[in-house]
């Protein structure tokens, strides 16, 4: 890509030292004949927002974010709608957009590769709006339920140790929870009304460890998928489980699917909730819907 102006947000909080890998960043950049990238470190206040809008402002043609999934939905809320592509360097917990892109979450070198030398791709962004606040924009998911109280309740020491293996240990004590009534609504399906223990909405459908919670979920496909997820004990959760490990696309009783341009949740009580790993509190319910090829990134060619 000749004519490649790079950026790059970090997150500084994500590594001992990150000098390192801005250190190889600048290697690699001058080895491929790029200009020395720019430079800018995210703050905890906007996740990166505020640096990419520097950084097209002076410039940039890509914006690669060094750091986790806040970090990237932080820089990809300032690109939106804007010619400027979004790269991505994995150095989060989760690393869940990388992982839906076929971006590597391990090898620095070949993620700066694809950011480089890869083509650009647009796909979706969703849009949300917890109770009464203000409207979010989220890449992965958002969720209530269990999900939100793994992110709430992940110890940061675990989390900097194992990575996302913390959020299991966060949420195994809540698998057997009272869970809450929720409902789950779109404009052409009937709607979902169930005890629930997680209802969650994705943008895409890969989790960690290569789980599909949402088999035919697509970042580019124009549409939300959603999940109520409602086990009743040991024997509902390894039914639940094995419907998940099985990508059973026509659901379960214990995991119901909807897919739609936009999707409503209501909880009896408030409940934990999180927007792409981060938890945003406790909520009582949220309405979703997608912007169709909003974002432009940058994939392997």
């Amino acid at each position: 890509m000749a004519d490649l102006r790079l950026a790059v947000v970090a997150n500084p909080r994500k590594f001992d030292d990150v000098e390192v890998p801005r250190a190889q960043i600048l290697l690699q950049c001058e080895k491929a004949g790029l200009d020395e990238p720019l430079w800018f470190e995210s703050g905890k206040k906007d996740q990166g927002r505020s640096k990419a809008k520097k950084a097209i402002k002076q410039g940039a043609t890509v914006v690669a974010v060094l750091g986790g999934d806040g970090t990237v939905r932080g820089v990809a809320s300032a690109l939106v709608g804007t010619k400027v592509a979004l790269g991505i360097l994995p150095g989060g917990t989760g690393n869940l957009v990388a992982r839906n892109l076929k971006i590597p979450v391990d090898d620095l070198a070949e993620a700066l590769r694809i950011v480089i030398d890869g083509r650009d791709h647009h796909i979706d962004v969703g849009r949300v709006r917890f109770d009464h606040d203000d409207e979010e924009m989220f890449l992965v998911m958002a969720g209530m339920g269990l999900d939100g109280e793994a992110m709430a309740k992940a110890n940061k020491t675990v989390k900097s140790a194992v990575g996302w293996p913390a959020y299991l240990v966060s949420g195994v004590a809540g698998m057997f929870r009272a869970g809450f009534g929720a409902s789950l609504s779109t404009p052409d399906q009937r709607p979902v009304i169930q005890h629930a223990a997680s209802v969650i909405v994705g943008n895409c459908g890969t989790l960690t460890g290569g789980i599909e919670l949402m088999p035919d979920a697509r970042l580019d496909d124009g549409k939300l998928d959603a999940v109520v997820m409602s086990p009743h004990g040991v024997f509902g959760w390894v039914a639940l489980i094995g419907a998940v490990a099985t990508r059973e696309r026509g659901g379960h009783r214990r995991l119901v699917r909807r897919v739609s341009h936009k999707i409503t949740v209501v909880c009896d009580e408030l409940v934990e909730a999180q927007l792409d790993g981060d938890a945003v509190g406790k909520r009582s319910g949220f309405k979703a819907w997608v912007e169709p090829d909003a974002l432009k990134v940058r994939v392997d060619g």
